[in-house]
């Protein structure tokens, strides 16, 4: 007679069981924690966190104090709130150093700020919102930047521009009624025009975001092109909406595409232009 399976070799059979659904938990719970920072909110506290992820204060505060053990987040002496922290660049570093766009681009960007006196950036696309991997900051004293981890999945954003004009037009569409990047007034009428101005910034090179995700700045970019003609990166130009009229818009959106141009044939790229 076979003797029956113990409850541990059942667990390991089962894909679906108790302590894999709780280790993914965990897993989801910590990430969530890690995403409340943001460029705007850097500093935050155990309740605000819990708030905004919707867990309770004390699952997020032994979440916190493993990172703080990890130095993934440091406390602010000043208010005891959380902020991220210097062990999460080493975590980024092995990815940055490989990113052959952002070590090609860097010196295209420095070249590009000092051109326009304007902050310049590299951004790349997870398939959901544009993030910034390298960032030349602007010399004036009031200026817009884009900090490294920076996302964005506004679609009037002018990278969220540049990636979604390479996308098919339903997953286009598909993006924007799941909210997963977000369109004011979204309805069908909305979508469409959408997609027509996608079409013709693409022809033109440049995409523009005149104070339409922030009133006070505004954001150029164009694609950046590997050897199969994708884009596999946008340069970025943002600027404080005071210092940009429309004629200088399309000084600064020929600026970007110029930039972009030299880093995607320095990547041995190819535009489909």
């Amino acid at each position: 007679m076979t003797p029956p399976e113990t409850s541990e070799t059942s667990d390991n059979r089962e894909p679906g069981n108790t302590s894999d659904t709780r280790s993914t938990s965990v897993i989801v719970n910590a990430i969530a924690v890690l995403r409340s920072f943001t460029a705007e909110e850097p500093l935050l506290g155990v309740t605000e966190i819990a708030g905004r992820i919707g867990l309770h204060k004390s699952t997020v505060s032994r979440i916190l104090a493993t990172f703080e053990q990890e130095h993934l987040v440091e406390r602010d002496d000043d208010s005891r709130r959380f902020r991220l922290g210097l062990g999460m660049i080493a975590l980024a570093g092995p990815l940055l150093a490989e990113l052959e766009e952002r070590r090609v681009a860097y010196p295209v960007l420095r070249e590009l700020t000092e051109r326009t006196g304007e902050t310049s950036a590299l951004m790349v696309w997870n398939g959901g919102e544009s993030m910034c991997v390298e960032q030349i900051a602007s010399r004036h004293q009031v200026k817009h930047l884009a900090p490294l981890g920076a996302r964005y999945n506004e679609a009037l954003s002018s990278s969220v521009q540049v990636f979604l004009a390479a996308e098919d037009a339903d997953r286009v569409r598909r993006l924007l009624n799941s909210g997963s990047v977000t369109l004011p007034g979204l309805d069908e009428e909305a979508v469409e025009g959408y997609l027509l101005r996608l079409k013709d910034s693409a022809e033109r090179g440049w995409f523009a975001n005149f104070g339409e995700t922030s009133i006070d700045e505004v954001g150029v970019a164009s694609p950046v092109f590997d050897h199969r003609g994708d884009v596999v990166a946008s340069v970025l130009i943002a600027a404080p909406k005071f210092r940009v009229s429309q004629d200088s818009l399309t000084s600064l959106g020929e600026a970007c595409l110029e930039a972009s141009r030299k880093i995607t044939t320095r990547l041995g790229g190819r535009s489909q232009r």
